[in-house]
């Protein structure tokens, strides 16, 4: 004999069933009809629009014919309506539901660029924005996923660019350390500029900021009075830099612009970071 427990399941299960039939004659559209409507809303360049046919697809037809399409097609039609923390999220998605997809070096791409371009607003279109001011934390995410990109797939279509980007990554990190750096030296923080120019030339060696920072450590050692540290990174810079406008005709090292000017009691105190209202530059690993 069935129990009312039971039968109340049954007529719950009975109700849900109807209702979803009731809501799929009326609202909910054919899996192609959805996919053709987001094809031609990206073909119009409509994103927006796109996007939004495309999570229905998604939600109705979760394993239909054009489910890994959808997912595929949401990481770009959400790039391309500026919508990139959610085309970081699709690409996570259509990784983890399609890790073996012929596709899957596409969406590590695609979230490699999303937050290659995450750190910068609307405003960078319009306006110059230094990249060394911009968001070290979402560089490096871009700089990890181009990374597993070409381990993964080094013959990629996309490997290439991935490359390209990483080297910029590479020497947007190290010129953000020299602008720390300069930061210092205004600030008359001499140890603390010294050690942001030691960073750059010991984690990027290659980048076009380590010729400056050389200089710098050259020069903020001496000021310190460490003067065998500072011969040692004269040294390197003459080695790898002979032809730098730090040194004149015969080859001696001449002072570039750092001053040395009468310090405030306030600068001293707190060894050159506070007093004229400058922002002040982000910690990193050098500053440990």
């Amino acid at each position: 004999m069935m129990t009312r427990a039971a039968l109340k399941a049954i007529i719950l299960v009975l109700f849900a069933g109807l209702t979803a039939c009731a809501t799929t004659d009326s609202q909910v559209l054919p899996e192609k009809q959805y996919y053709e409507q987001a094809r031609s809303a990206m073909n119009s360049r409509n994103f927006n629009e796109a996007a939004e046919n495309l999570e229905a697809l998604e939600t109705y037809y979760p394993f239909g014919r054009y489910a890994e399409q959808a997912q595929l097609d949401l990481i770009y039609a959400r790039y391309q309506s500026l919508d990139l923390t959610g085309a970081r999220r699709a690409a996570d998605r259509f990784l983890r539901l399609n890790p073996q997809s012929p596709n899957a070096d596409y969406a590590l791409y695609a979230r490699g660029v999303a937050s290659y371009n995450l750190d910068v607003s609307l405003a960078a279109q319009y306006f110059p924005i230094s990249r060394s001011g911009r968001d070290p934390g979402e560089q490096r995410q871009a700089f990890r996923d181009f990374s597993r990109l070409l381990e993964l797939y080094p013959n990629s279509p996309y490997a290439a660019d991935a490359r390209q980007r990483m080297i910029a990554i590479h020497n947007r990190l190290a010129e953000k350390e020299l602008a720390a750096a300069r930061y210092y030296i205004r600030r008359q923080a001499y140890l603390a500029a010294a050690n942001r120019a030691r960073y750059v030339v010991e984690r990027f060696p290659t980048s076009p900021s380590t010729e400056e920072a050389l200089i710098m450590l050259t020069e903020t050692q001496r000021l310190l009075g460490l003067d065998r540290a500072a011969d040692d990174a004269q040294a390197v810079l003459a080695l790898n830099f002979p032809d730098s406008e730090a040194f004149d005709e015969e080859g001696n090292f001449v002072s570039s612009a750092i001053k040395v000017e009468n310090r405030s009691l306030l600068s001293v105190m707190t060894f050159g970071l506070l007093g004229n209202g400058d922002q002040r530059p982000e910690f990193s690993e050098a500053d440990e």
